[in-house]
Parts: C-alpha cells; structure tokens; sequence
C-alpha cells in the first residue's frame, strides 16, 4: 500500500508541473527573460529553501546540513544544478517550438532516460567503492527503455502532425511550430536536464541521517542544484534583458501585482514536482528498484500530463484520428512504465 502512496504522490507533483505553464500566460507585459527569472525566484530559490528546512530536526541549525557534509558532494550537486540550469533555459526554447505537448515529451523523455542512468554511472566513476552501478538492475533498464518507447511513439505522433498540418494549422496551434529546430533544442534540453538527478544522486547524504525522515532525505540536495540552476538562468535572464532593454519590466507597477501572483503560483506549481518526489520516496523505501527509478516515473508522468494538457489548449487539433491515436497509446505506454519494473 506504502508503495501505491509513494507512486500516487509522484504523480500529483508531476501533474502540478505540468501545469506550471498555465498561469505563465496570464502574466502581461513582460518579456520572457523578466518572467522567466521573478517565478525562478520563488521555484528555485525560495520555495526549495524552505523544503529543506524540513529536512532539519529540532536542536540542529540548516548550516550544520553543509557544514557537516562532504564539500565535493556539495559542490558537485551545484555543479550538476548549473548544468541542468542549461537544460532549462532550453527546456523552455523546446516548448516555444514544438508546443507543451511534444516539447515536454521530448524534452521530459530525454532526461528520464539519461538522469536515471547517468547518476549511478558518474557516481561510480567518482566513489567506485560504493558499487552504484549496481542499482541499474534489469528491472531498473527495463523501466528506462519502456519510458524510452514511450516518448519514442509520441515524438512519431508529433512527426506525424507536422507533416499532416498546414503551415498556417501549425501557426494556429504553436506561433512558432518548427520541428527540426525545436527537436534538436528538446534533445539538448533532455540531456542537461538530465543532470537533476545526477546533483540529487551526488547530494542524497546531505542531511541528518536517521534523524531526518525519509521522505525529507533529498530535500537539502534539490534546493542546491535548484540554487546552481538559477545562477545559470539568472546569468542569461540579466543578460537577455540588458540585451533587449527590458529592465524596464521590473518597474510597470501596473502589472507588477498580476504578474508577481502567477509567477509565484508557477513556481509553486513547479517546485511541487521536486516535492513531490522526495515525499513520494519516503514511501518507496522497500523497493530499491523504484527507488533508483523514481526520478524517470516522475519525467514520465510528466510527459503523461503534459499531452493531456496539449489537448486541452487544442494543440493537436486538425491532426488526423490516427495520430491522435498513436499519442494515446504513447501515453498508455509511458502509465505503464511507471509500474511494470514492480510487477517483476
């Protein structure tokens, strides 16, 4: 039962990401950049800084989380959250040009598949005495290549819809649909995204032990690569807006109200993800094979949600039945993942 409550919980944090940039096209008046920093903010910074405070029990300090941990470990999960900072920023590129749907999917796909596997193979290089590598079981790798199949099907229905919608069907679902452009950004966005679980893989000792409960073990490690990433996004935002001349954004008072709730409410949407999957792991204890795979059941549901949410905001419409129904059975697949590794 704990298992089906730690998967239950991953899902919800997967779908509150999923819509995440919902209230993003409420905001009025800013440019990208201006937007994209102030809901940072709150998503990377001050909502992560206070989940790790739970991972700190009483009579203990949040400092005594970095002073008493290994300063590798620390600086390496920052590194790993300056690269998935990339991701990011071209996370958000991939959508631009492919839409929620396809750009999540391949984007979301990407990472799932080279975070899960990535975080034990560098941990490995790095601590061979810690046998890492011995996590990727064939449970573990079938998961991953289920996931795989899945995006793999939907990125089909998304070639599909390209090649049977005319230009202007294209412009009226996604302004600035270019497909070749925009799977080369999500392949990109996948990869560096996939550096998440890498800082989380190099930073999951960084709490109190025994002391800190298992579903608030991994919290300390997100808000430090969610720290690394906004230094990276923080870096181009500045950049793009002395570039564009938009720091004139930050002072329309008139917006300033409107605009500060729906990036707080984005922020919040996206953090919970994260959130959500340390909860959700402090259910999954009993499984090491979820465990290691937790982080691409959540990039799959998010995938899951992200194309229900494309076919609420109609960007498959005009595609023909049988690409929509090559999308359902994308979906399908990827449900699927999410549970077959237990089932073995």
């Amino acid at each position: 039962m704990e298992i089906v409550i730690g998967l239950l919980i991953i899902a919800v944090g997967a779908f509150c990401q999923s819509s995440c940039y919902v209230p993003i096209n409420k905001i009025k008046d800013w440019s990208w950049e201006s937007y994209w920093i102030v809901q940072g903010v709150f998503a990377w910074l001050v909502l992560p800084l206070f989940g790790a405070m739970l991972a700190v029990p009483e009579g203990h300090s949040f400092f005594e989380l970095f002073a008493a941990g290994s300063s590798f470990n620390i600086w390496m999960t920052m590194l790993f959250g300056v690269l998935w900072g990339v991701g990011g920023l071209t996370f958000g590129l991939s959508m631009r040009y492919l839409g929620v749907a396809l750009g999540q999917s391949i984007a979301l796909g990407t990472c799932a598949g080279l975070g899960t596997v990535m975080g034990p193979v560098l941990l490995n290089i790095f601590f061979p005495e810690q046998n890492a590598l011995a996590s990727l079981t064939f449970a573990v790798l079938l998961g991953v290549a289920v996931t795989l199949l899945g995006i793999a099907i939907i990125g089909v229905a998304g070639s599909m819809k390209a090649a049977s919608l005319s230009e202007e069907e294209k412009k009226a679902a996604v302004k600035d649909f270019n497909f070749p452009k925009g799977l080369a950004i999500a392949l990109l966005a996948g990869f560096m995204s996939g550096c998440f679980n890498v800082g989380l893989e190099f930073g999951k000792d960084i709490n109190f032990g025994e002391l800190t409960p298992d579903m608030y073990k991994t919290l300390p490690a997100t808000f430090l690569v969610t720290l690394g990433g906004f230094l990276t996004n923080a870096a181009y935002c500045f950049f793009q807006n002395t570039k564009n001349g938009t720091w004139s954004d930050y002072g329309k008072a008139n917006v300033w109200g409107n605009n500060l709730l729906f990036c707080i409410l984005a922020g919040a949407l996206w953090y919970s993800q994260f959130f959500g999957l340390s909860l959700g792991k402090g259910f999954l204890t009993e499984s090491q094979t979820l465990m290691t795979l937790s982080f691409c059941i959540l990039m799959a549901l998010n995938v899951v949600f992200s194309n229900v949410w494309g076919i609420i905001l109609k960007e498959w419409k005009g595609c023909s039945q049988k690409t929509v129904a090559v999308l359902v059975v994308g979906i399908i697949v990827l449900i699927i993942s999410s549970f077959l590794p237990q089932m073995l």
